[in-house]
């Protein structure tokens, strides 16, 4: 997962969860990334559970009613609710159109089901760019809506995407993939690895940035 890396003179380490969900890890000055790394993995349960307990404080869920705001690539668009009890979604650039909910969770579900579609339309055929251009061959990609993780590359270099990422501006879900694809050639957070990261998305930096100041807002279906 990502994190803020702090070195001082300490001697010990310490994780902390910022106010804006993101994981703030403190090391000392000469600890190298490999044992930081391996900290944060046996954390990864209790690091979870404050993640996502912060970001329940920092969202509203929708109630899927008329007018209500939903995001996609980055922007914001209502919801017109279609009195014929159409149960499909569609976008038509300005507002999403054709569903009457019954039910939060029947909403969530018509919304989920949208999202994963058209993360695959749109997001897959980048990740297929990315590799060929950097000669990065991954082996299998499985799209999720998770909690807390954006994307992971195992291993055995498969890849899993959050499809939720489809809210969020192209580029950002451009670093995600470059981010994944980058743990094909280092399988650590290491200043190589950011290296290869800025040589493919020289702007990344940016994207990293909305995604840690906005990435609660994707995650309130």
């Amino acid at each position: 997962m990502d994190y803020q890396l702090v070195r001082s003179k300490r001697k010990t380490l310490s994780l902390q969860i910022s106010n804006n969900a993101e994981l703030v890890v403190r090391a000392p000055n000469r600890l190298s990334v490999k044992k930081i790394e391996q900290f944060i993995n046996e954390k990864s349960t209790w690091i979870d559970s404050k993640l996502r307990a912060c970001e329940d404080k920092q969202v509203t869920k929708p109630k899927y009613k008329q007018g209500e705001m939903f995001l996609y690539l980055g922007d914001g668009y209502p919801l017109n609710i279609d009195l014929e009890k159409n149960t499909r979604l569609h976008f038509n650039g300005v507002n999403f159109n054709g569903v009457n909910f019954e039910s939060s969770l029947a909403s969530k579900a018509i919304f989920l089901d949208w999202y994963k579609a058209k993360f695959r339309q749109i997001a897959l055929p980048r990740l297929d760019y990315y590799a060929k251009k950097y000669q990065l061959d991954y082996q299998q990609v499985r799209l999720k809506a998770q909690k807390t993780l954006w994307g992971s590359c195992s291993g055995a270099n498969n890849i899993n995407l959050n499809y939720l990422l489809i809210q969020a501006p192209m580029c950002v879900i451009d670093y995600v993939i470059v981010h994944e694809l980058a743990h094909i050639k280092h399988k650590n957070h290491s200043k190589n690895f950011w290296d290869f990261v800025s040589q493919m998305l020289p702007n990344y930096k940016a994207s990293k940035r909305w995604l840690q100041d906005n990435g609660h807002k994707l995650k309130n279906l």
